[in-house]
């Protein structure tokens, strides 16, 4: 007996009734975006593993442990994007729009890939929506990244369930020296940190900070802090964004251990988490990132961004009851015809309905039936009113109109005075 074919452990389908939530998210992303003067940009899913290894850090835990890398029949090493910001880099570089200071301001939608355990808000194909700012290196840019998020909570109603923790990191410089200090401190404790951290200390010390374990976590209370070894540039920069974030009104905690995943981040990094979600608790997260477009072989360019989860966010929208109630209901109305000539008719009569309405959602009844079975299907479909076609209707060159989820009664409407009708009850349904 074969073994029955299914989805990937960690990579999931998005079924019928839950892609009107996707789009409801996605549609107020993109439309908060352009509002912006953000541009979208798409890359291929798939890169070559050097670009990764460049960008993100060997010593990573995504380079190290989570990537899906092969070999393809060239020979070539090949990776699915772990995350997005190399491979747009990579594309801007390729593509030169960045030199001679150009501005970039970048968005991009798509999935990406890890070879984590899959958990609630954790998958191995996940999706994000990212964007990235090139060749601006003030902190007004940090905080216009930030004032979006907070507005974007805002349109979807969730801002009372997130909080915004921020950091620096400095310059690669000041971190060097905290790194220091911070390894001089731990290896002083290193009996008392977890098999982890120890590990960590050797490759990558930041990360420690970032630690869950409670026994690490005791060790680091006493532990050097990042904001005594900022430089002065960054000191000024970070002020600057929190100034800013102040002036709009958006409240924020000064986290010393937020230092994020990857090796590419200097002077701001930030978080959105919620407490709604479990451990998973990052919805939203980012940074500037100086350094990056130099180390992968361009101009130096300075450069900032972020990616937020779509799937956590998903999640809290139905967790926190934030689906507005019209996405339940993904037709408007339903035609039913009952005899061919009916059914020609009522072919002809949605078209010009349609071309007078193009936002409506009519849908025509499929594969004939009983008066009894296409009202029950038309009930299905969720619609508010449905619209009969049968002898009578034809004789006279009217349509029945009949309110399926509310009070009303049963009335013909001429042809040619359907639209209008229509335009009147959708709106007030």
């Amino acid at each position: 007996m074969s073994k029955s074919l299914q989805a990937i452990r960690g990579m999931n389908d998005i079924l019928p009734e839950q892609t009107p939530v996707w789009r409801y998210f996605e549609g107020t992303v993109s439309r908060l975006l352009d509002n912006y003067g953000y541009k979208q940009i798409r890359m291929p899913i798939v890169e070559f593993t050097e670009l990764f290894k460049r960008s993100i850090g060997e010593v990573t835990d995504i380079v190290e442990k989570e990537m899906y890398t092969f070999d393809d029949r060239n020979g070539d090493s090949l990776t699915l994007r772990p995350e997005g910001t190399a491979a747009c880099v990579r594309a801007v570089l390729e593509h030169g729009i960045t030199g001679g200071g150009q501005v970039q301001k970048l968005w991009y939608i798509g999935p990406m890939f890890r070879h984590e355990r899959p958990q609630k808000g954790r998958y191995r194909q996940f999706h994000q929506i990212g964007l990235e700012v090139f060749n601006l290196e003030g902190p007004d840019i940090d905080a216009e990244l930030i004032i979006m998020t907070w507005r974007l909570w805002g349109e979807l109603g969730i801002r009372d369930a997130v909080k915004l923790e921020l950091n620096s990191l400095g310059t690669s410089e000041s971190r060097g020296r905290y790194r220091e200090a911070l390894v001089e401190y731990l290896s002083a404790h290193h009996d008392k940190l977890d098999e982890d951290s120890q590990r960590r200390l050797k490759t990558n010390p930041l990360r420690v900070l970032d630690t869950k374990n409670a026994d690490t976590q005791a060790v680091l209370v006493e532990a050097p802090k990042m904001a005594d070894y900022l430089d002065d540039e960054s000191r000024a920069h970070f002020e600057g964004l929190k100034a800013r974030l102040d002036a709009v009104g958006i409240p924020y905690v000064l986290n010393p251990k937020l230092v994020r995943g990857l090796d590419y981040y200097s002077k701001t990094v930030f978080e959105w988490v919620t407490d709604k979600l479990g451990a998973q608790g990052t919805v939203c997260a980012g940074g500037r990132y100086d350094g990056l477009v130099e180390q992968m072989g361009g101009k130096p360019t300075p450069g900032v961004g972020f990616a937020m989860g779509i799937e956590r966010l998903v999640l809290m929208l139905e967790t926190l009851e934030q689906i507005p109630q019209e996405l339940s209901r993904q037709v408007d109305v339903y035609l039913c015809a009952f005899g061919e000539e009916a059914e020609l008719a009522g072919l002809a009569l949605a078209e010009r309905v349609r071309d007078q309405l193009p936002n409506l959602r009519l849908q025509v009844n499929a594969g004939a039936g009983s008066f009894k079975s296409q009202f029950k299907k038309a009930d299905k479909s969720g619609a508010l009113y449905a619209l009969i076609l049968g002898d009578d209707e034809m004789a006279q060159q009217v349509v029945g109109f009949k309110p399926l989820r509310g009070q009303g009664e049963q009335q013909s409407i001429a042809w040619d005075a359907l639209a209008a009708h229509l335009a009147t009850c959708v709106v007030q349904g």
